[in-house]
């Protein structure tokens, strides 16, 4: 069997890696990286142009309009991670919002709020989990009604990441207060800036303010900005997560991970020896990497169910955890590659990688948890996808018998 690219799929390469050598002068910096920052708008165009980011979002979204091909989609990827060249945004309206729209939306919705969304200049967050409703997301209470032909939105929602910075919410609310819980809800989405909403930022565990708490007191939508029909906001909301997980799970940001390891262990000593020099340091970094070439391969085997248009069942579920993990089990590899210096954080002119490691040890943590965690994870596997019983139930005490 040849396993040997084509002449056209080295050509590609090729290409690929010219521009990534090419263009290192216009890639943004580490503090030019966010969404709306000029450079990092610029690096995104840039990218869309040449097709390696929306590659296959149509033309007339904004996209670069290809036909899905699985090895130049992985061309691309390697690419990039090898030459360490900043890959295009992956935020939540990219990644969740844009293939919800692409699926569900209307031809309207997706002409005005695609295009933007990919180029960075609207980003968005997530308006799901409650104060009382996280793990069970159908109870939610925020409630909207319809008043001078606008939806009114009151209620709260908690743990919205990056809401403080965002210009557009996609929302969970119950439209429909009389019909059964799944089928009472709307997936409506809305500018941030809108007078009924106030946003509170919440500290996590990294010591940084990245989630927000959000209050809705009479803030009016048009109805036109919802996504499927009134009270059909479940079935919506559960295309957009099959997308958090990929996103949550994606095998190119491991990679990228491990190829920065990978250097450091080139540079940094112990006791006079390099730590790639370390038999047990190696091993663990064989078994991490052939865990992030285990998910590279999954990554691909969903890409082509996806240009098949097929289910792929119990392949898409277990995404989220192997991913979350994984990127946990790396963070933490590389704070005990840096021994004392790996629990340093903060300002000091001793700690690598601007305390990249120890951030990452703590929010990669706080992903285990953050978007479904693992627990509930394995309890979607088993039940959905492996077709095991659904977990029993605590009953309630039966009282006891008077003597």
């Amino acid at each position: 069997m040849d396993l040997k690219l084509s002449k056209e799929y080295e050509d590609f390469r090729q290409e690929v890696r010219d521009f990534c050598e090419k263009s290192k002068d216009q890639m943004p910096g580490p503090r030019e990286i966010g969404a709306s920052d000029p450079k990092r708008q610029a690096w995104q165009k840039l990218l869309i142009e040449h097709g390696y980011t929306a590659r296959t979002i149509p033309k007339e979204y904004g996209g670069y309009g290809a036909e899905p091909d699985v090895l130049k989609s992985r061309i691309i990827s390697e690419a990039f991670t090898e030459t360490k060249t900043l890959g295009g945004l992956s935020n939540q309206g990219i990644s969740m919002f844009v293939p919800t729209l692409l699926e569900l939306g209307t031809e309207e919705q997706k002409k005005r709020w695609i295009k933007p969304t990919l180029e960075g200049t609207h980003v968005w967050c997530q308006g799901y989990s409650e104060p009382n409703s996280g793990s069970d997301l159908a109870s939610l209470q925020t409630k909207a009604h319809v008043e001078d032909g606008m939806f009114v939105i009151n209620g709260q929602k908690i743990w919205t990441s990056g809401a403080h910075e965002s210009d557009m919410m996609f929302c969970l609310v119950r439209t429909e207060p009389d019909a059964p819980k799944h089928k009472g809800i709307s997936y409506l989405f809305f500018e941030t800036d809108n007078p009924g909403i106030d946003r509170r930022l919440l500290p996590n565990m990294t010591g940084a303010a990245s989630f927000n708490e959000v209050f809705f007191t009479d803030a009016k939508v048009p109805m036109d900005q919802i996504v499927g029909e009134r009270g059909d906001g479940w079935n919506v909301c559960n295309a957009t997560l099959k997308h958090e997980r990929g996103m949550l799970g994606d095998p190119n940001a491991a990679g990228t991970r491990l190829k920065t390891i990978i250097d450091m262990m080139h540079e940094e000593t112990l006791d006079g020896q390099r730590l790639i020099d370390n038999p047990v340091y190696r091993d663990r970094l064989v078994q991490l990497q052939a865990e992030a070439t285990a998910m590279q391969y999954h990554g691909l085997r969903l890409l082509t169910a996806s240009i098949k248009k097929e289910n792929p069942g119990l392949s898409r579920l277990i995404v989220k955890l192997q991913g979350c993990e994984l990127n946990h089990q790396i963070a933490s590899f590389a704070v005990d590659l840096l021994g004392e210096l790996g629990v340093l954080y903060g300002q000091t002119p001793l700690v690598r990688n601007n305390g990249t490691w120890q951030f990452s040890y703590m929010y990669d943590l706080g992903l285990i948890i953050g978007g479904g965690t693992a627990q509930i994870q394995k309890n979607i596997i088993s039940e959905h996808g492996l077709g095991m019983p659904r977990e029993p139930k605590v009953g309630q005490p039966k009282p006891a018998i008077p003597a």
